[in-house]
């Protein structure tokens, strides 16, 4: 299928309703953001276990007046309160983080995200913004057959974690008649719609020191939780500038840590130095490369990725060319069962991106990282609280290790990229560990083999897991290859021979392989695509 093209705006998100949602806050005059807005708070609705009020969010904006990018971390962090030790003690023998229960919780911080985007990017009332979530929210919205998978499958890891009152909000608002909806079924979550008319009402200051804050602070001291009134007023959102390196004449934008966009860098410079030009998307040369500098790049990405207010993360030197073809030439014939990160010196998810009559061009990540996230949703509120906690590390000497009021790792990434100080192309790839792997490839599929945004999408997938560490901000090994339905046996044997451990993708959850979108600007107006993975969709105007 070909990517959808428009004239005056786009939009593309993992859900058809959203991306109209969006389509029409822009005909209605609105910005990119206020329809990113809308179209997030859709995506709240229809798809709860991947995001809303109670997580994070990050964003890159192009804005068209100043003809330059703006990155936006929304990330929260952990209770100030709390310190390592006293975390410990209260995990006793646990080597990591648990995802679920109220250790894993951290401030969220996608409201104080959407309020930093809304000042400075928004047209619209919020009254109008939110109208749609609001009224789907009341009336119901029909649930689609990979969203029902998806629900079901995030609903059991909740329920099997054992959490027993903790998660009973959970159960009352998001399994309805005490089963996760079917594919077709209605769904209803007034609780979130009246969420929502009350930050239209009284502002976005409202989640963290009016009335939702003291509801949202009542459950979570409910639940265990560490975090206080003074850690939901102290939350914030922190305009940041974007990092990039150059690729085969374009300029590939991410946020830098906490986040794991630098991985994306890192791949595509060691990549850089290989002859892609001369592969194909079907080559074992390809997916090999891309195997190895996977690996090369998450072993870097456990020894340095943190939270830079906290640590000293040496973005310049990963980042760096030098370093990167230093890392490449480590590359050889075989698969590497032992890579090491390199001497320098000196982080369940929704994406969707907008583009709106002005050239503004919005790409926007948000999450509560595992399905349902903490398995905590206080009844009266219709949301989920995010688990981002578990992307800290427990030991002391890591640059990521959990300390009070700190970030986590993170793994959801908005990337951007441009050509000549001109806007190309907004991209996302949601889901974990994949995201970046995710990135390169369909960047991969575009920038060298010349497939359109769709294609480059839609094309068979591969995804490198390790097998070593317990949680999401680990390092690489030998690990296995996962791959699509979509490659020749031949391809297959062909890595195989290289000493690639390959096993099919045969889990819905587990071996997930991503959600992405994107936007094209062309000559005569802008071009679209949604993950077909999803129940997604490209609208215009």
């Amino acid at each position: 299928m070909p990517p959808v093209s428009a004239r005056h705006g786009i939009a593309a998100t993992s859900q058809r309703l959203a991306s109209e949602v969006a389509r029409d806050i822009l005909r209605e005059g609105g910005s990119a953001v206020d329809a990113a807005l809308a179209a997030n708070a859709m995506l709240s609705l229809i798809e709860p276990h991947m995001c809303g009020p109670g997580g994070d969010l990050f964003a890159i904006v192009w804005d068209p007046t100043t003809r330059g990018l703006h990155g936006l971390n929304a990330s929260g962090r952990a209770p100030r309160g709390q310190t390592l030790a006293a975390l410990k003690s209260r995990l006793g023998d646990a080597a990591c983080i648990p995802f679920h229960g109220a250790h894993s919780i951290t401030v969220p911080g996608a409201v104080r995200g959407w309020q930093a985007l809304h000042e400075r990017f928004g047209r619209l009332p919020l009254a109008r913004v939110y109208a749609p979530v609001i009224a789907h929210a009341a009336r119901g919205v029909e649930i689609g057959p990979a969203t029902a998978s998806w629900w079901y499958h995030a609903a059991q890891a909740v329920q099997n974690a054992g959490l027993g009152d903790f998660a009973s909000g959970f159960a009352a608002t998001f399994l309805p008649g005490g089963a996760a909806p079917v594919a077709g079924a209605t769904f209803r979550n007034p609780a979130l719609g009246a969420t929502y008319a009350a930050l239209a009402a009284r502002g976005f200051d409202d989640f963290y020191r009016g009335e939702l804050g003291a509801r949202l602070g009542a459950a979570l001291a409910a639940a265990g939780s560490r975090i206080t009134a003074e850690d939901l007023a102290s939350a914030s959102a922190e305009w940041v500038t974007p990092i990039g390196t150059d690729y085969r004449g374009y300029q590939v934008h991410e946020l830098p840590p906490n986040g794991q966009g630098l991985a994306v860098l890192q791949m595509l410079n060691m990549l850089e130095t290989l002859p892609l030009a001369r592969y194909s998307p079907t080559s074992p040369d390809w997916w090999h490369a891309f195997t190895e500098v996977k690996k090369l790049a998450f072993e870097d990405r456990a020894r340095y990725y943190a939270d830079p207010t906290q640590a000293d993360v040496p973005i310049a030197a990963l980042t760096d060319k030098t370093y990167a073809h230093a890392r490449a030439a480590r590359i050889g014939p075989r698969a590497d069962d032992a890579p090491r990160p390199g001497v320098v010196l000196g982080g369940d998810t929704t994406y969707l991106c907008v583009a709106d009559r002005d050239g503004m061009m919005v790409s926007l990540i948000q999450s509560i990282f595992q399905g349902f996230g903490a398995g905590l949703a206080p009844a009266d509120l219709g949301f989920a609280l995010q688990c981002r906690g578990a992307g800290f590390s427990l030991d002391a000497a890591h640059p990521n290790a959990y300390a009070p009021g700190k970030r986590p790792f993170h793994t959801i990434i908005p990337a951007f990229v441009t050509r000549d100080g001109a806007p190309h192309m907004a991209l996302g790839v949601m889901g974990g560990d994949v995201q970046p792997q995710g990135q390169v490839q369909v960047l991969v599929n575009h920038l060298d083999f010349g497939l359109d945004i769709a294609a480059a999408g839609a094309a068979p997938r591969m995804r490198h897991d390790s097998l070593n560490a317990p949680n999401l901000a680990r390092a690489s090994d030998g690990g296995v290859l996962l791959h699509e339905a979509g490659f020749t046996p031949e391809l297959l044997a062909a890595l195989a021979t290289r000493g690639h451990r390959l096993e099919p993708a045969s889990h819905p959850v587990l071996h997930f392989m991503g959600g992405y979108q994107a936007l094209r600007r062309v000559a005569d107006g802008w071009e679209a695509a949604s993950e077909t993975r999803f129940d997604g969709a490209a609208v215009g105007l």
